[in-house]
Formats: structure tokens, C-alpha cells, sequence
């Protein structure tokens, strides 16, 4: 058979070949075996140095018009496929617009922080401003500013964090009573602030203690403030955060910055004052330490003690939340757990 008549014959069972492709993979594998550098069409191709001069030109314009044919061919029927495969997915991949959507869970308010807001409302709606303040403070200020002197005993009840000679992760928030104080206009009115924030101390985490909790300062600044203002502030208080059956009580304590100095406790909320595990069968549960501001805390900040006075306060909001809602381990809060946490939704807040 003659060069021209196979080139031919390889031209058209190709096309029928094509023709028949169901899959890219197919076509291109049929383009090496036909087009390659070892395909048919090459292999044929070789037969050239056997013809004549003449006919060279005309087989090789013959062989020139089959493979650029064949080509196309290839490019048009691997498109045709890809099209098809493409309009095959989508059919697939079809969303049912009708069908219900999922419902995503949402979060919630964290516990620690339901408490800190209950009290920042309260507060608030009393006339107090909330002030933040750093969390990294001076020596001097954390501890010289509210009457903790460098070789007062007090020191050692509250290990710290220094980050070097002279500052420190704050114990209390207290380190934010001297500055407003200081910077208080008393011929515009009384001073009266809570300082939220977290706080920092050495201690071994366990059920009733972490490294890092939350503390609530308190104060009020001004002529003629007396202890009575202050029990009655603090039972407003402790029957807004734990219910308006509460008895509170003051017992004499002894704070650094304060003079005289009382720890808060409340009826037992469990027992009312029966006795149980809870109250550990005194009837009553400690809750905060409060008292009237040092007079030496007030010169320091450039207040005249016999003139102004005030009280301090500083709540734990960790363990006001453990106490409300019976919560055996301050560890839960910091554990992320969702089955603990969404136990105590927010008024209003959604699943």
C-alpha cells in the first residue's frame, strides 16, 4: 500500500476514533498514540526517504494537513468533554433552596462576665464611674500608694508576678484608687468608682484558688462619708446579687488600706441560715472585705483627711459566681467546657 493511502486510512479510523472519546484521559492518550513522537503518524512519516523527490513535497503537504487536523480534532472533542463533565457536576452539585437551613448554636456571656455586668448596672445606676486601669503597675503604686509599705507583713499574703525590680502584675485593683482619688475635682461632687479587671497572684490553682481571677474595686470619696454608707452600699449589694432575702452581716477585720476594716458575709442562700455543706454549717458565707479608706491612703493622694473620707470595697466576682450558682471549682470557668457554660445563659441571650 502506498504512503498516501495510509495516511489516509489512519486519517479517518482517527477520526471515527475521536469521534467515539468519552473521557478526556481517553483523547489525550489517543493524541500520543496518533501525534507522539512515537505515534502512528511519525512512524509513517519516516517512510518518506523511500519516495521519489517529486512526491515528497506532496506527501509531506498531505501528512502537514492530517495532523493539523487531527489536532483541532483532539482540542475540539477534549473542550466538548470538559463541557460536559462540567454541566454533569452542576446538575450533582444542585442546591435545594427549599430544603430547612441549619441552625448554628450560638454563644453566650460568660458567667464570670454576667456577674461583673450585673454589678457594673447596679453600680451605674447608683451615680458610680467605672475606670479600668492597667494591668501592669508599679510597686509603688500596687502596694506604697494604698499603705503597704515595702517591709509591711502584708506582702507575704499576696505573692506576686514582678516583671522586674520595680513593676509587677497588679494584686488588686486597688492600684487604681490612689490615681483617681488624686486626680478627683471634689468642688465637682463626691468621687464614687469601680475598677473592674483581673488581677494576679502566685498561688497553686485548685478548686478555690487560681493564678489569675477578677476583683471589683470600690470607692467613694467625699465630706461626711461614714461606715454607715458603707454597710448600707453593700447590702444594696449582696441582696442585688443574691436575692432581697439575704441577711448581711459585718464582722471586724484588719486591710492595710482601710481603717476600720470589716469582712461581709450573707446568709447562707442554700439553707437560710440553717446550716449546710455549703455555709459549712454556720449559716452564713464570706463574701468581700471592705472598709473606711486609711487616712494615710488619702494625704498620699493629696486629699485632707479630716476633711474627706470614704470607703472601700474589693468583691470577687469569680466567687460571687461560685457562691450563686453552687459551682464546686473555680477551674470551670477557664476550662472553655460548653456543657458547663451554657448552663447559665444570659436573660434574653438564645441556644
Amino acid at each position: 500500500m502506498e504512503l498516501k493511502e495510509k495516511l489516509e486510512k489512519l486519517a479517518e479510523s482517527s477520526k471515527e476514533k475521536i469521534n467515539q472519546m468519552t473521557s478526556e484521559k481517553a483523547v489525550e492518550e489517543l493524541r500520543i498514540q496518533l501525534l507522539g513522537k512515537k505515534g502512528q503518524l511519525t512512524e509513517l512519516l519516516k517512510m518518506m526517504k523511500d519516495l521519489d523527490k517529486k512526491e515528497r513535497p506532496i506527501i509531506g503537504k498531505l501528512a502537514n494537513e492530517i495532523r493539523d487536523d487531527l489536532s483541532t480534532r483532539i482540542s475540539d472533542k477534549k473542550e466538548e468533554l470538559a463541557h460536559l463533565a462540567l454541566e454533569e457536576k452542576l446538575r450533582e452539585e444542585t442546591i435545594d433552596v427549599t430544603l430547612p437551613g441549619r441552625k448554628f448554636k450560638r454563644g453566650q456571656t460568660h458567667l464570670i462576665h454576667q456577674i461583673m455586668e450585673e454589678m457594673e448596672d447596679l453600680f451605674l445606676g447608683m451615680g458610680y464611674n467605672i475606670v479600668g486601669g492597667t494591668e501592669i503597675v508599679s510597686d509603688y503604686l500596687n502596694f506604697e500608694r494604698v499603705n503597704v509599705p515595702q517591709d509591711h507583713p502584708a506582702r507575704d499574703m499576696q505573692d506576686s508576678f514582678y516583671i522586674n525590680d520595680h513593676y509587677l502584675l497588679r494584686t488588686q485593683t486597688s492600684a487604681v484608687q490612689p490615681l483617681v482619688i488624686e486626680a478627683h475635682d471634689f468642688s465637682k461632687g463626691p468621687l464614687k468608682v469601680i475598677s473592674p479587671g483581673k488581677v494576679y497572684r502566685r498561688d497553686s490553682d485548685d478548686a478555690t484558688h487560681s493564678h489569675q481571677f477578677h476583683q471589683i474595686e470600690g470607692i467613694v470619696v467625699d465630706e461626711n462619708i461614714t461606715m454607715s454608707d458603707l454597710m448600707g452600699t453593700l447590702e444594696v449589694m449582696s441582696k442585688k446579687i443574691f436575692g432581697p432575702d439575704r441577711e448581711v452581716r459585718f464582722r471586724p477585720s484588719y486591710f492595710p488600706f482601710t481603717e476600720p476594716s470589716v469582712e461581709v458575709d450573707v446568709s447562707c442562700f442554700k439553707c437560710g441560715g440553717a446550716g449546710c455543706n455549703v455555709c459549712k454549717q454556720s449559716g452564713w458565707i464570706e463574701v468581700l472585705g471592705a472598709g473606711m479608706i486609711h487616712p494615710n491612703v488619702l494625704e498620699m493622694s493629696h486629699v485632707d483627711s479630716k476633711k474627706y473620707s470614704g470607703f472601700a470595697f474589693g468583691v470577687g466576682p469569680d466567687r460571687m459566681a461560685m457562691l450563686k450558682y453552687g459551682v464546686d471549682d473555680i477551674r470551670h470557668f477557664y476550662l472553655n467546657d460548653q456543657r458547663f457554660l451554657s448552663q447559665f445563659r444570659a436573660k434574653g441571650e438564645e441556644a
